[in-house]
């Protein structure tokens, strides 16, 4: 799960949000007062959500979400009237709100982190696995072509005409192709 970092002009409020979110089992990762602290520990960690207020004393909220990586998400606690002034792409708490607002807001947000990493995680296992199989392929078509004087076309096309007429995949065929010459 992602990391929850808050960074609320008021030391005391930063501590109940804290709290608060801990109490529904999220652990705040770190408290910070300026802008630089909250993104020299975003560079520690993957992915996460950044709950602050619209100023700091190095920079403001604009500044920042710039400065965020993708995996990270900002929640912005500030007052209606000053709600005009926030970031795109930034999700906004009206203050006052609720506790269970900020839990759910929270709560919400990395779940939506979580899917997306779980996302490429799967992606990137499906690359691998195709790397895998292009080298069965290309070691059957090269066994095909040392063993029965093939062009690489051929052996292609004929590793697609077993796969084909077998009912398997390219990849399987090649497997099977590469197993009989080693039976041999």
């Amino acid at each position: 799960m992602g990391s929850i970092i808050i960074a609320l002009p008021k030391l005391n409020d930063s501590k109940k949000i804290s709290s608060l979110l801990g109490r529904y089992g999220m652990e705040t990762f770190a408290i910070c007062s300026a802008a630089a602290s909250v993104l020299s520990n975003v560079n520690q960690l993957e992915s996460g959500v950044v709950i602050c207020g619209h100023r700091f004393p190095d920079m403001s909220s604009r500044e920042l979400s710039g400065y965020l990586p993708n995996n990270f998400q900002m929640v912005l606690m500030t007052s209606k009237d000053n709600q005009i002034r926030c970031p795109e792409g930034v999700i906004t708490l009206i203050m006052p709100c609720k506790p269970s607002d900020i839990v759910n807001t929270v709560n919400m947000v990395l779940e939506q982190q979580n899917r997306i990493i779980r996302k490429k995680i799967v992606e990137q296992k499906g690359r691998k696995r195709d790397e895998h199989g292009k080298n069965y392929v290309n070691n059957a078509k090269l066994l095909l072509m040392e063993r029965n004087d093939m062009t690489e076309p051929e052996a292609y096309h004929y590793i697609q005409k077993c796969s084909m007429d077998s009912g398997n995949s390219m990849v399987e065929t090649a497997q099977m192709i590469l197993y009989m010459a080693i039976a041999e």
